[in-house]
């Protein structure tokens, strides 16, 4: 009851603070910028001239462009125009509002082949810019070995050799020696490449530059047009728009015509308004705990994530209230774990079936990790994949609500040493499990309209239902990605240590891609027949502590990975062709990795089949 006291006196000096600012930041605001000269003020600099928006700069005000991102800045010693993308500053040669197409060239890269002043950061671009389907990646490599017969491109840096070339997957198969390239620099041409012709051929064809798209939403234009202003959020590449500013004080996809002046009259009925509006939400507030949080969905993330929930068709997932939660699990009383964004804790819905619900951090994250989940479960349908039954959306509380999986995660039973109430696994259920876990990850990679990449597969994020079934679980970190693409771009490391597969933290080794869930899935396989950690704090020997060089040297040996168990010889057979899929999966080049569909092959084949791999050679140091 003194909380609800409390909070009253909050909100009545909310409101009497709104009351007293109405009046003043009104009639300023209208007062600070006429939008009307957005239609006239155009962007001009050298070659390039009537530039409207989203672009802004030199003579063209901010408030014009929408945001950061669509600066342009003008050289007027050598007339020309430059913008920023992804921290690379490219010179920009071409605008075309009408299809909303840049031609651009890599100032940084361009200005100095074997100095560049870029990083190998700059995979792709921001979800704000697309490469046009005739842009090619070049990937330049420097401070290399030398390689005695190289099919692409070369030229000399001082004393050091440095290569170009376009294909990056093969690249690493036919010439593994660029792995020890000590740098390496991606850009971008749509001009056809001349491979002979050294370094004046490649600079030639970066100088011709390359074509991106950039997205503008027609809302935004029209609402530019009516003489308001556009409003721009980007979360994962979901651009949110409406017409936030009008010169009348009026929200919605577009201004009047003929915005009136603001009088008296106005303000009043403004503070009289806002009387009503907070008489409301103050009623409210202790009839609906709706209101709870911040007077409801009042945050920039929550109308980011409430904009994403109605674009992507996740009206079909039940929406519960946050009181509704707590009564579900009895104010949050059985714990079943922890996650990287929040606790889980046991429920059950009206009709007494049990589900867990993941209760979200409010400190964690910017709701990325509520948007990942939805956006990944909400397309999956599939036995091995955890079904998302609904969530609540409500001021600072979030939470998803999943199908209940009785028997927890899968890594209690597989590092059960000196745990006798948990009950080991026979060979035959560990590989029915690990053959369920593939083709999980073959849906999500295939399965489904746009591919699902997981990146944090391991036993913990592995539920097992009543029946052993194995479900994966907790998209936190997932990425959606077109299936064309065979590659995408990530600015953050993601995934757990020793789960995250080379290439995500090593650019040398080619682009991050299904692949990569693969190699995490390896990695778990291996864990799964040694029945330990890939990352052993016991190991007394440095050839135990990366777990795939001590699993290879095992098989190689024709030794068992798990010295305690006595296995018969079928038993034992499962287990060597599981080391085996995992030892492959866990290949350093993410080429040499096997899909998901060729694992479950490889799980259901006969021994005398399967052909031994190579021996891993990631070095775990700098993992």
């Amino acid at each position: 009851m003194e909380d609800d006291h409390d909070h009253m006196h909050i909100h009545i000096y909310m409101c009497w603070l709104l009351l007293i600012t109405l009046p003043h930041s009104h009639c300023e605001t209208s007062a600070t910028f006429d939008y009307s000269v957005c239609k006239k003020q155009s962007y001009n600099c050298g070659n390039l001239s009537n530039i409207f928006y989203p672009f802004w700069g030199h003579n063209r005000s901010s408030e014009c462009g929408s945001g950061d991102p669509f600066k342009l800045t003008c050289n007027h010693y050598h007339n020309t125009t430059s913008i920023q993308i992804a921290s690379e500053n490219f010179t920009v040669k071409e605008i075309n509002n009408t299809v909303h197409t840049m031609k651009l060239v890599p100032a940084d890269t361009v200005t100095n082949l074997c100095s560049p002043q870029s990083e190998n950061g700059n995979e792709s671009h921001t979800g704000l810019f697309q490469d046009s389907p005739s842009v090619q990646k070049i990937t330049i490599f420097y401070y290399c070995p030398r390689i005695r017969t190289f099919s692409y491109g070369h030229f000399m840096c001082g004393d050091d050799i440095t290569y170009y070339a376009l294909d990056y997957d093969r690249l690493f198969v036919d010439y593994p020696q660029l792995v020890s390239c000590k740098r390496s620099l991606h850009t971008w041409s749509d001009a056809q490449l001349n491979f002979s012709g050294g370094v004046l051929a490649l600079e030639k064809v970066l100088n011709e530059g390359f074509v991106v798209n950039y997205n503008v939403s027609r809302v935004c234009e029209r609402c530019l047009g009516s003489e308001g202003r556009c409003w721009r959020d980007d979360i994962e590449k979901h651009v949110v728009n409406s017409c936030y500013y009008c010169q009348n004080g009026s929200h919605g996809l577009h201004c009047s015509p003929s915005p009136p002046k603001t009088t008296t009259s106005s303000v009043t009925g403004a503070a009289i308004a806002t009387v009503l509006i907070c008489t409301a939400i103050f009623c409210l507030r202790y009839k609906s705990p709706i209101m709870q949080g911040h007077f409801g969905l009042t945050s920039k993330t929550n109308r980011n994530i409430e904009a994403f929930l109605k674009n992507h068709g996740a009206q079909t997932l039940k929406r519960y209230k946050f009181s509704e939660v707590k009564k579900m699990t009895n104010s949050f009383k059985v714990k079943l774990g922890e996650g990287s964004f929040g606790a889980v804790y046991k429920g059950e819905i009206l009709n007494g079936c049990p589900v867990a619900i993941k209760k979200l951090s409010a400190s964690k994250g910017n709701g990325e990790d509520f948007i990942n989940e939805v956006a990944s479960i909400s397309r999956t349908s599939h036995v091995n994949v955890v079904q998302l039954l609904g969530f609540c959306l409500e001021g600072s509380n979030k939470a998803l609500i999943y199908e209940y999986m009785s028997n927890g995660s899968l890594d209690k039973f597989i590092y059960n040493k000196g745990v006798k109430a948990i009950p080991s696994l026979g060979w035959d259920n560990l590989c029915q499990i690990a053959k369920g876990i593939a083709q999980g990850l073959e849906y999500l990679h295939k399965g489904c309209n746009t591919r699902i990449l997981h990146f944090d597969i391991k036993p913990h994020n592995i539920l097992l239902d009543e029946n052993f079934c194995p479900k994966i679980s907790d998209f936190g970190l997932a990425k959606l990605c077109p299936m064309k693409e065979s590659t995408i771009f990530m600015s953050d490391q993601r995934g757990t240590i020793g789960y995250r597969a080379p290439e995500v933290w090593n650019r040398h080794l080619g682009g991050v891609s299904h692949k990569s869930d693969v190699y995490s899935y390896g990695m778990m396989l291996l864990e799964m027949v040694g029945g330990r950690r890939n990352i052993n704090a016991e190991a007394n020997h440095r050839s135990e502590i990366y777990f795939p060089h001590w699993a290879y040297n095992r098989l190689k040996q024709g030794r068992e990975l798990r010295a305690d168990w006595v296995i018969t010889t079928e038993e034992q057979e499962i287990a060597r062709r599981m080391t085996i899929v995992g030892l492959w999966c866990v290949q350093t080049i993410p080429h040499d990795r096997p899909t998901m569909s060729r694992v479950i092959d490889m799980l259901e084949a006969n021994m005398n089949s399967l052909e031994m791999p190579p021996k891993p050679d990631h070095s775990p140091s700098i993992s």
